[in-house]
C-alpha cells in the first residue's frame, strides 16, 4: 500500500493538472471502488474549481470552490496519470513503471486547460468521498488521526505521551495511525533501524531518550524518501507513470539475511512477523 511518501508524490504531481483549474466533467465508469461513490458524485464536481489539494495522513483532499472537499484514497493499487500537452513531465526522473491497463481507468477528471486527470486501480481497495469542507474535522477518516511525522507537533514528548504505559511492540505502536498519521510498515522499520530500536521493545520503555532519537528518525526517514519520489516494491507509481527511487536507500526493509549497513556493526539482518507484517532489523545494534 503507498505510505505517505508515495502520496506526496502524487499530490506534487497532481497540482500542475489540477490545482486552481475546474473540473470541467467528471466521469465514474463505475458505481463504486471499495466503498460507493457519494450521491451525484459526477455533477458535483463538474464546474467546480480545484483551490487546493492538500495531504492528510494518506488521503488526497482536493479543496473545491464549492465548499466541498474531494477525499481520494490510493488503497493498495491506486494511481493517477496526467495527460496533457503542456504536462509531458511530472515530478520525477526515475525508471517508468508499465502503462497502466486502462479496463481498470474509474474515474477520469476532464480540466480546465486540456489536461485529463485519470485514476486506475486493478485492485479497487481505494475510494473517494465528498463532505463539506467546514465539517472535516467530523470525518470518520480523518478526525482522531494522530500528527503528521513533518509537524511540529510530532516529536519527542509527543512519543513520550503517546506511548507511554502501553505494553505493546513499538512496531504496533508507530503503525497506529493515533500515534503518527501516515506511518506505514517500511519506513517505521527504516526508522527504528536509524533510531537503534528493536521493532520488539515495548512502547513504555521508549519515552525519554529514544523517543528523541525516533522522532528525529522517523522526520529524516519520511524526508528522504518524499525526495526521492517513495517507494516502488509492486504497483506504485508517481502520476507520470514514474516509479519511486526510495528502496535503492532501503537499509534494512528487504534485506534479510544481509550484512547490516551499519559502519562497525557486524550484525546481520533478521525478519520477523509482527500483525501479519514482515519485521525487518538487525538484532546486534537495534535493541
Amino acid at each position: 500500500m503507498p505510505e505517505l511518501p508515495e502520496v506526496e508524490t502524487v499530490r506534487r504531481g497532481l497540482i500542475p493538472a489540477m490545482e486552481g483549474r475546474r473540473i470541467l466533467a467528471a466521469r465514474a465508469a463505475r458505481a463504486d471502488l471499495r466503498f460507493p461513490f457519494p450521491e451525484r458524485f459526477a455533477d458535483r464536481l463538474a464546474g467546480t474549481r480545484v483551490e487546493r489539494i492538500d495531504r492528510r495522513a494518506k488521503y488526497l483532499l482536493a479543496r473545491l470552490g464549492s465548499g466541498e472537499t474531494l477525499l481520494m484514497h490510493l488503497g493498495m493499487s491506486g494511481r493517477f496519470s496526467i495527460a496533457a500537452a503542456d504536462l509531458e513531465r511530472q515530478p520525477g526522473d526515475f525508471v517508468y513503471a508499465p502503462a497502466a491497463d486502462p479496463k481498470h481507468d474509474h474515474v477520469v477528471f476532464e480540466m480546465e486547460g486540456g489536461a485529463r486527470v485519470t485514476y486506475n486501480d486493478p485492485r479497487r481497495f481505494g475510494f473517494m468521498s465528498l463532505f463539506e469542507t467546514e465539517a472535516e474535522a467530523d470525518q470518520r477518516f480523518l478526525k482522531d488521526l494522530g500528527p503528521e511525522p513533518d509537524s511540529n507537533a510530532f516529536s519527542g514528548p509527543h512519543l513520550d505521551a503517546a506511548l507511554k504505559g502501553r505494553k505493546t511492540a513499538i512496531k504496533a505502536g508507530l503503525l497506529d495511525q493515533h500515534v503518527v498519521a501516515g506511518l506505514g510498515n517500511i519506513y517505521v522499520c527504516e526508522a527504528l533501524w536509524r533510531a537503534r530500536i528493536s521493532p520488539r521493545r515495548s512502547c513504555a520503555s521508549i519515552p525519554g531518550v529514544r523517543a528523541e532519537r525516533l522522532a528525529a528518525a522517523v522526520r529524516a526517514v519520511i524526508a528522504e524518501a518524499i525526495e526521492a519520489g517513495g517507494s516502488t516494491l509492486r504497483d506504485y507509481a508517481g502520476v507520470d507513470g514514474a516509479m519511486g527511487y526510495f528502496q535503492h536507500r532501503f537499509d534494512v526493509y528487504g534485506r534479510e539475511g544481509e550484512p547490516c549497513r551499519r559502519d562497525g556493526c557486524g550484525g546481520t539482518v533478521r525478519r520477523l512477523v509482527q500483525s501479519a507484517r514482515s519485521s525487518f532489523y538487525c538484532p546486534a545494534c537495534q535493541r
